[in-house]
């Protein structure tokens, strides 16, 4: 294949555009970022990368960063996964100063607000919770025991609304991306339960387009019945999920990703509280609620760029490439494929099984992703890098907090191949203390409820947790365009954090004694 015909322009069938001449451009544009020699020897600018990190945490933001006001917890986090993506580890005094800084936000009435004085806000509140997870620890001083669980679970259950959607804060919006950020505290501190629970996968189902991906939420049925003069049920009828909820607004990378995350959460919750419909008429259990998956996965896939965009990831139909975009839509590619079964880790054969492995664990070793890892990596390497330091939308944008986290989370995610195993499932599973993980409950409310009720929670609680503590690194797979020296670490695909972080802080919000994820050493 000529170079000509593999960099060949998106085609416009004669018919140019304001869309199609600013797409034509930023082609040009990108194409110019290209190697003369190629790829093999681009290089990642981690000093470079670190030094912009580190100017924004000591000298502090500069002026252009006064509208993030309100979003004082993101740029913590940004930065400390940003850290911990390069491999940089954190002083005690940095990890004390921003542990005071996050205790500040806390909300006297529970969760954290985006600056000091405002309004609680689900979306603060993962930003606060994860840098948590990476700068403190139990004990005294460590942060996490301030941090007020069950003021935070009223509060959340104050956002609830009918059809099972969240404000994200007080008279504020419904939003998929709040009812991600929602699930990951819950599920991080230890929040589960069926009432927090009850409706989410019935709204995020949808939330789904016509397209394949999710847009940020959907217009409730009830909304519809209010503004109805014709309408013969009640002002105050009960709300009915089987009414149709067209979804609000079209499929986006950032919603589509916190959906599909929250659908994997949700995966225990949806198994042990619905009915399948084949049993339905059996049971008094709602009817489990459906997506459609494999066209959340030809949407994600098609929002990849051509090889003239170097293989970048857009977030929605018919817009340009941008380098966050390879979190938000190449790390959703990820989760759908642990929804298809793409991937996953099986067991080994039990002893006594003879002869050559056969099944799904005999292809365990192949790289069977669905999307060009090597072709993203050669967008943020060589479109998504800033000279200056930090990573960036494109060329010739400047770099900025948000980018240089989403860009480096993606890099992780097409280097690394972070996949659910069946043999880490069941590690945690069988080390799991329901004992513990019911008396560490931050909830306040468990208490209340009958022996069956709280039996069925542990299950949630235990299944919930073992699904998300199996997601581990594939050996053998990891892919680095420009060399091993370009490695960052690996992220978990669905809190973003590493599986150290989120590992220590779960142990920790359950009680747990989880085993090692390190291999164990033959016997001398």
């Amino acid at each position: 294949m000529s170079a000509e015909i593999a960099y060949s322009h998106t085609p416009t069938d004669g018919f140019h555009t304001q869309t199609s001449t600013l797409q034509e451009a930023t082609e040009k544009l990108i194409r110019t970022h290209i190697p003369p020699g190629g790829t093999s020897q681009v290089e990642l600018q981690k000093r470079y990368h670190f030094e912009f990190l580190l100017r924004n945490l000591r000298q502090g933001f500069p002026e252009r960063y006064t509208s993030q006001d309100a979003s004082q917890p993101w740029l913590i986090y940004w930065t400390l996964h940003g850290f911990s993506l390069l491999g940089a580890g954190l002083d005690d005094l940095t990890k004390k100063r921003t542990i005071e800084t996050l205790l500040a936000l806390q909300h006297p009435e529970g969760g954290f607000a985006g600056g000091p004085g405002q309004a609680a806000h689900l979306l603060p509140t993962y930003a606060a919770v994860c840098a948590f997870a990476i700068v403190g620890r139990p004990g005294p001083g460590g942060g996490w025991e301030s941090i007020d669980r069950q003021k935070m679970y009223k509060f959340f259950m104050s956002l609830k609304q009918p059809d099972g959607s969240f404000l994200v804060s007080h008279h504020g919006e419904v939003d998929v991306r709040g009812i991600y950020c929602l699930l990951v505290v819950a599920t991080l501190l230890n929040l589960l339960t069926p009432e927090l629970l009850a409706g989410v996968p019935d709204f995020l189902a949808t939330c789904q387009t016509y397209e394949g991906g999710f847009g940020n939420a959907s217009f409730p049925g009830w909304a519809f019945e209010a503004d109805d003069p014709e309408s013969e049920k009640p002002s105050n009828a009960s709300f009915d999920p089987t009414a149709p909820r067209p979804p609000l607004g079209e499929a986006h990378g950032g919603y589509t990703f916190c959906a599909t995350a929250s659908w994997v959460i949700l995966q225990s919750y949806i198994e042990h509280y619905y009915a399948r419909p084949d049993v339905s008429s059996a049971t008094s259990l709602p009817i489990r609620p459906e997506i459609n998956t494999r066209g959340l996965l030809r949407w994600c896939t098609q929002m990849q760029g051509l090889p003239i965009e170097l293989g970048g990831f857009r977030g929605r139909t018919n817009k340009l490439v941008d380098g966050c975009y390879s979190w938000w839509v190449g790390g959703c590619v990820v989760l759908v494929e642990a929804l298809l079964g793409v991937g996953v880790l099986h067991d080994s054969p039990t002893e006594g099984q003879g002869g050559e492995e056969e099944g799904p664990k005999a292809w365990d070793d192949v790289d069977d992703s669905l999307f060009d890892r090597k072709a993203l990596q050669e967008y943020i390497l060589c479109a998504g890098q800033h000279p200056a330091g930090g990573l960036r939308d494109k060329p010739p944008k400047p770099a900025d907090a948000y980018h240089t986290l989403y860009c480096a989370a993606g890099l992780s995610a097409a280097q690394h191949r972070v996949v659910p195993s069946d043999a880490r499932r069941h590690a945690v599973i069988s080390a799991w203390d329901p004992v513990q993980a019911r008396a560490h409950d931050g909830t306040g409310v468990v208490s209340a409820a009958s022996d069956a009720e709280r039996e069925k929670l542990d299950v949630l609680r235990r299944e919930t947790c073992a699904h998300v503590l199996s997601w581990t690194e594939e050996e053998g797979t990891a892919l680095y365009v420009g060399g091993s020296a370009n490695r960052v670490n690996a992220t978990h695909p669905v809190f973003n954090l590493t599986v150290t972080h989120s590992d220590a802080m779960m142990a920790y919000f359950y009680g747990q004694s989880l085993p090692s994820r390190l291999p164990s050493r033959p016997k001398a």
